[in-house]
């Protein structure tokens, strides 16, 4: 491999101009793509086979005007007044009879007429049903709601909106988390490097990788359903990955430069040696990501492999465009910044680092970690597992109007609806009779359910003589336990609820598709992480040719991954990050487990390549194994710090928003790579491999006969790139000599 990469990458060098221009006009026509295409992210999260998606399947087949998404209209009246007073009820009215001409709007309820009105006479409920599903409900019907409740709102009353789809319900990706996270990430390799012109390369090949992406996501989404938190997962991957990649190859090129190399040939074994590690560090990311398609879960495949796609776009600009930019940039990659308060100073840290790496901090940390290698051990791993101790009580579960911060619509609506109605009204249940039932019959079920534990009120919505529908409202919310317990036991006693109406039944609506997604992403967990990590294990062993390392990276992970659970579940469900991050505490996003799962175990495997094949490199020239471990350690820390740091402040940019996913998600994935990368990746994993030593690198005599050997090192590349310099300089003796 590593040969066939540094003929890429002395190709990219001498043909530079080309492959740039290559890039840009992908990334110009990605971009013209996706702004014709017109599409759009959401967040409708459905899931073939279960009971909730088969109740919208049937209704969708017999009752259409019930299978489409739903707005829940909140109108509340200052305190002393009634909804019923002339001026607000003309008001409400009003709005509601314009509502009824709002394209796609197939029905509108009067909280008048059909028992929407609480009990104190301050808040009123309509409901809003529409033909299409929440994804195919379009911005400008949204817009045409919120102006026909005009006549409301000039009568005085507060107009909120919820429900499967409401004004404002997608989700707007920021430009302000990738604009803070690329000048952090510029001013950690400006420091890392002390280059301006080294610093800019890897920012400037990530913004194009990233624009690719997003673009790709964005077209794709015109044809395909596409959550939203999508565009947010490959743009954090994009670019940290794209950033990294690209400085693990820059950082080996400048070394080699700085000890006298020729500069394309340079760029050549850089791309040969470090892309070899890239390569296979990439793979098990994209693996990682791929793997989420086989737990059957549609939005989670594609949020997968548009990551995926991100990474793998990021790994091809690092082995193409990046050895092209040091054909441009030339020997001003080892330009050094220099001030008159520590004039040289970067050019000092830099030759040290590539002429006498045994002088760096690097070097003297791994020798502390492997002088100490058991008390490291010991204190690194319990640190984890203390961190690790919340996880246990991780309760999974969607986001609802209760989560989000109090700036948006959907919580005041979630607000007023609990404070005057109760907790379950945000949340009904649909439990449907197939067949043609009797009006009086689908009385008897709305009694029988009535009867259920934690229902509130059961009450028949519809019959057209092919189905009918009872709306089950709860007395708790959406999220709570209580609600998914019912749910369980509705479909348990299915048998006696059925003998009641004469017809079977299926439970259904939003709050029972959120609970049914939560539980497949559960039942989900183990078999990802079984398919994922044995994956994974094969492409580390045929990268390392040993059994031992890939063991002691999933193990790693598995402590890194479980600490950052525990992290999360502490700040964002116990609340312990109340008032930090200014979230409501509430239930572990369901879907946030298994993506950690994935996008952390790939960033793990990343430092681990970054790492553990500069130590596999100085024990293949040297053979002494716990020498190795500090001059490998040595040489990866400074490079795996800097990327580390990137990918951590790139992951806290995207909390700097109002949406309570996407800053579980970016704390999450910030905790995860933090303490990956500086206490399993450049402490724990030297600390073992010293107490290890050379058994770490055993392999069965088969093994060396029967797998390849993909080079990672570039042991052979380097050989052969020493030999034709030694037959070259001989024939220049001779030639002399002549």
């Amino acid at each position: 491999m590593s040969t066939y990469l540094f003929r890429l990458g002395r190709w990219a060098f001498r043909r530079r101009r080309l492959v740039l221009g290559i890039w840009l006009l992908i990334a110009v026509g990605t971009i013209v793509t996706a702004i014709a295409s017109g599409g759009k992210t959401n967040d409708t999260f459905t899931i073939p086979g279960t009971e909730s998606q088969q109740t919208t399947d049937l209704l969708q087949k017999k009752l259409p005007a019930l299978a489409g998404g739903q707005t829940q209209v909140v109108f509340a009246v200052p305190e002393g007044a009634k909804v019923g007073d002339a001026a607000y009820r003309n008001g409400i009215e009003s709005a509601v009879g314009r509502m009824k001409t709002v394209p796609q709007v197939v029905s509108v309820s009067d909280p008048f007429t059909d028992q929407g009105i609480s009990p104190d006479q301050r808040v009123a409920l309509a409901y809003v049903q529409y033909n299409g599903q929440p994804a195919d409900v379009k911005d400008a019907s949204l817009d045409a709601l919120q102006d026909a409740n005009a006549p409301a709102k000039a009568a005085g009353v507060q107009v909120e909106y919820s429900g499967s789809v409401f004004p404002g319900w997608r989700i707007v990706v920021s430009e302000v988390p990738e604009i803070i996270g690329l000048c952090v990430a510029f001013v950690i390799l400006v420091i890392a490097l002390g280059a301006l012109v080294a610093a800019g390369m890897p920012i400037l090949t990530a913004i194009i990788g990233v624009a690719i992406a997003l673009m790709g996501v964005t077209a794709l989404a015109s044809v395909v359903n596409i959550a939203s938190a999508s565009t947010t997962v490959a743009i954090m991957l994009g670019l940290s990955c794209g950033i990294d990649y690209g400085l693990f190859i820059l950082f080996r090129h400048r070394n080699q430069v700085l000890r006298g190399m020729d500069v394309e040939h340079s760029a050549a074994l850089a791309a040969g040696t470090a892309g070899s590690s890239v390569v296979f560090a990439a793979l098990t990311v994209i693996i990682a990501l791929c793997g989420l398609s086989v737990v059957g879960i549609p939005f989670l495949t594609v949020m997968g492999l548009c990551a995926a796609g991100a990474v793998a776009i990021a790994l091809l600009i690092a082995l193409t465009l990046i050895p092209a930019l040091f054909g441009f940039a030339g020997t001003k990659v080892t330009s050094f910044i220099s001030t008159r308060l520590r004039p040289h100073h970067h050019e000092d840290v830099a030759k040290t680092s590539a002429l006498e790496p045994a002088r760096t901090f690097g070097a003297r940390w791994a020798r502390f970690v492997v002088h100490n290698r058991i008390v490291v051990t010991v204190a690194g791993v319990a640190f984890l597992l203390l961190l690790a101790v919340p996880a246990l009580d991780m309760q999974l579960g969607l986001p609802s109007g209760a989560s989000q911060p109090t700036s948006k619509t959907q919580r005041r609506a979630y607000d007023l609806t609990a404070e005057h109605f109760g907790a379950g009204y945000n949340g009904p249940l649909l439990v449907v009779a197939d067949g043609a039932v009797q009006q009086s019959s689908l009385v008897q079920l709305a009694g029988v359910l009535a009867q259920q534990p934690d229902v509130a009120v059961a009450a028949p919505l519809a019959n057209n003589g092919q189905v009918g529908v009872v709306r089950v409202i709860p007395q708790s919310g959406p999220n709570d336990t209580a609600t998914a317990d019912l749910v369980h036991e509705i479909r348990n006693n299915r048998a006696t609820i059925e003998a009641s109406v004469g017809a079977p039944i299926l439970v259904g609506g939003t709050t029972a598709s959120n609970i049914d997604v939560s539980q497949k992403l559960a039942d989900a967990l183990p078999v990802f992480l079984v398919v994922v990590v044995g994956l994974a294990f094969v492409l580390l062993t045929l990268a390392f040719r040993t059994i031992l390392v890939p063991i002691k990276s999933i193990l790693g992970f598995l402590l890194s991954v479980a600490a950052a659970f525990g992290a999360e579940v502490a700040m964002f469900q116990w609340g312990w990050g109340r008032h930090i991050f200014g979230i409501t505490p509430t239930e572990t996003i369901s879907f946030l487990p298994i993506i950690m799962l994935a996008i952390i175990f790939g960033l793990s495997s990343d430092y681990e390549v970054f790492v553990v094949s500069r130590i596999k490199e100085d024990f293949t020239k040297t053979g002494d194994a716990r020498g190795a471990v500090e001059r490998g350690t040595a040489q990866s820390a400074r490079v795996v710090t800097a990327a580390a740091l990137i990918m951590f402040f790139i992951f806290v940019a995207f909390m700097f928003t109002d949406d309570p996913t996407i800053k579980a998600i970016g704390f999450s994935f910030a905790v995860g790579v933090f303490l990956d990368a500086f206490v399993v990746r450049l402490t724990l994993v030297p600390a073992v491999m010293a107490m290890a030593k050379a058994k770490l690198w055993y392999h069965p005599q088969w093994f060396a006969r029967y797998v390849p050997d993909p080079d990672i090192e570039g042991k052979r590349l380097e050989e052969r790139q020493d030999a034709l310099w030694a037959a070259d300089a001989g024939k220049e003796e001779a030639g002399r000599k002549g």
